[in-house]
């Protein structure tokens, strides 16, 4: 028997061991980007800020659109006669031969002069209760309402109070609906322009995240392309998992802000017939922002989740390129 016989034997257990300790040993299953870490909470806390600011742009938007509409509906019903006072005229007259003039014009419903009192309560309160306005030149309204999808002559009607009226004119309010479907344009734009500002927080916040996520797991990304492990694969990693970030992000902020919408609609129910309600009501009509405006606010989840995970692809490409 030789020395190293001993030794052989001796060898023998630890190898018919060693495979099987090995089998047996717990198995630890990772991913490249930890699903939950501080850096992880704190972007779907910002993803979830911005998703809230955006849609409460996107409903006060909809809200001032849909109000501007509203009043261009309510003043483009309606027409105004202002029959001014004039020396050696009877201001009376003028305006039953107004009233008659007006009502001869097709497309034309119904037509209101104010009496003497009607229009003395315009003025009151600017010029106060319990003045002498006899004196004053102050001037008489006559409101015409229009048929719905009626369009009179307003050249002929303007023409003919013209010649027969010295005193009179004709207000059509485009200047007013003009005014309004331009207010309504710049809110559209400003908002527009916040929403572009929002998204481009959210991309710097979702670069700066990644960056910090690659950087954190360098080693782990440096092994991966040493075995052979694509760049698509890689990035694919972290796309899915800034996805999930900023879809929950994005849930969050749109609860919240229908929630707002929700509450503020249902106080408006509730302030409705008083003081109050009616100046909110003369602002924004119902205050509702409708079906649409919470489609719109679902909208954008989907949208922020996408711009999560575009930012994510887009910064780890870019770093793989420096790695490789």
């Amino acid at each position: 028997m030789s020395m190293t016989e001993p030794i052989r034997a001796m060898a023998e257990p630890w190898d018919k061991l060693a495979p099987q300790s090995l089998a047996d040993a717990p198995k630890v299953v990772t991913t490249i980007v930890p699903k939950s870490s501080i850096a992880g909470r704190s972007l779907v806390a910002v993803i979830a800020i911005m998703t809230f600011l955006a849609s409460l742009t996107t409903g006060a938007a909809m809200l001032v659109v849909s109000a501007a509409r509203d009043w261009r509906a309510d003043v483009g019903r309606e027409v105004t006669i202002q029959v001014r006072p004039a020396p050696g005229r009877d201001i009376e007259a003028d305006v039953r031969k107004a009233v008659e003039i007006a009502r001869a014009v097709p497309g034309i419903g119904d037509v209101h002069a104010y009496t003497k009192e009607e229009s003395a309560q315009l003025v009151e309160p600017w010029l106060g209760a319990g003045l002498a306005l006899d004196d004053l030149p102050i001037p008489r309204l006559i409101v015409i309402k229009l048929w719905s999808g009626a369009a009179p002559d307003f050249v002929a009607l303007r023409q003919a109070l013209a010649a027969q009226i010295p005193g009179a004119s004709l207000d059509d309010h485009r200047r007013w609906i003009e005014r309004m479907r331009t207010m309504a344009g710049t809110t559209v734009f400003g908002s527009t322009v916040v929403l572009i500002l929002v998204l481009v927080a959210t991309v710097l916040s979702v670069t700066f995240a990644t960056r910090g996520a690659m950087a954190t797991n360098r080693p782990i990304i440096e092994v991966l392309n040493y075995v052979g492990a694509t760049d698509d694969f890689i990035g694919s990693q972290f796309q899915r998992h800034f996805l999930i970030l900023g879809f929950k992000g994005g849930a969050i902020g749109a609860t919240a802000a229908i929630l707002l919408f929700g509450v503020l609609e249902a106080a408006n129910s509730w302030l409705a017939g008083t003081a109050s309600g009616d100046e909110v009501a003369a602002l924004f009509g119902n205050f509702s922002i409708g079906v649409s405006g919470y489609l719109a606010i679902l909208a954008l989840i989907g949208l922020m989740a996408a711009v999560t995970a575009f930012a994510s692809r887009r910064t780890v490409t870019r770093t793989l390129e420096t790695i490789a």
